[in-house]
């Protein structure tokens, strides 16, 4: 038989793992100095911010479940998850004069608008000149001006989760168009009209509580009821439920009711 030489011995030596600097002690510390950075940016973001988003911030941290009033509204993709009280009516009406500001004929309309806080809440007015600036003459058909401003009011109200009312003002003088149609039909068909403008472009649906007709039965100028600002269409952003009269608003009074004439 042959010889048989002996097989080599084979030795594997693992190299020691490297502690310390090649540890994870390291993450966890930088971790912790990312969270400081960034609840450091939220603090200074929140001291620079508006009324309503500190409200909705601390509505979370009160409610975290989503359960409460200040949960939000069922809108995705909008800013504002507030709803609009007796206490932030007028920062509502400062933001949409901001916006109304914007739209390309301001200038011929701004006259035309008046935004007030009320005992239903913050109404907004679209009064009417001779000629017909937000609806045609005589007839429940709006203008481009009217098109254009209820668009834009409805992406402004879409965002909340208050409840809208659409009011429809003509007028003392009877109708002279088609007999059978009144002024009652074409109160109720202009803020009809500006129902359907405003669920179309912004509005939520079921945002829309009521749309009233009341002809010539609430003059905005009583000692000239033919002003042409007597016809007019009233957007009224409802308190919430649970929300008082504000302070100085008597119930059932407008506080523009005393300069209704400066309107005409």
């Amino acid at each position: 038989m042959p010889d048989q030489k002996p097989k080599p011995i084979i030795i594997k030596r693992k190299a020691a793992g490297h502690g310390g600097h090649h540890g994870g002690a390291w993450k966890v510390a930088y971790a912790d100095f990312v969270t400081g950075m960034m609840a450091l940016f939220i603090v200074l973001w929140l001291m620079n911010s508006n009324a309503q988003v500190k409200e909705a911030v601390a509505g979370y941290f009160r409610d975290p479940a989503g359960t409460g009033k200040m949960a939000g509204t069922d809108k995705a993709g909008t800013d504002k998850t507030v709803e609009v009280s007796k206490d932030n009516m007028e920062s509502l009406k400062h933001e949409l004069e901001k916006a109304i500001k914007t739209l390309p004929k301001f200038q011929a309309m701004k006259d035309q608008i008046s935004i007030t806080v009320t005992s239903e809440g913050l109404r907004i007015e679209l009064l009417e000149t001779q000629a017909g600036m937000f609806f045609e003459s005589g007839s429940p058909q709006a203008t481009d001006l009217g098109v254009g401003l209820l668009r834009l009011l409805s992406g402004e109200l879409g965002k909340l989760p208050n409840r809208v009312l659409i009011e429809g003002h003509t007028d003392a003088a009877p109708y002279a168009g088609n007999r059978g149609y009144s002024n009652w039909e074409l109160s109720a068909d202009r803020a009809n009209q500006a129902r359907q403008l405003m669920q179309a472009s912004g509005l939520r649906a079921g945002q829309v509580f009521q749309v009233r007709g009341f002809a010539d039965q609430q003059l905005r100028n009583v000692k000239a009821p033919n002003d042409p600002a007597n016809r007019r269409i009233s957007v009224i952003v409802q308190y919430q439920p649970g929300n008082s009269v504000p302070p100085g608003v008597k119930a059932g009074v407008a506080p523009a009711a005393a300069k209704a004439g400066a309107h005409g």
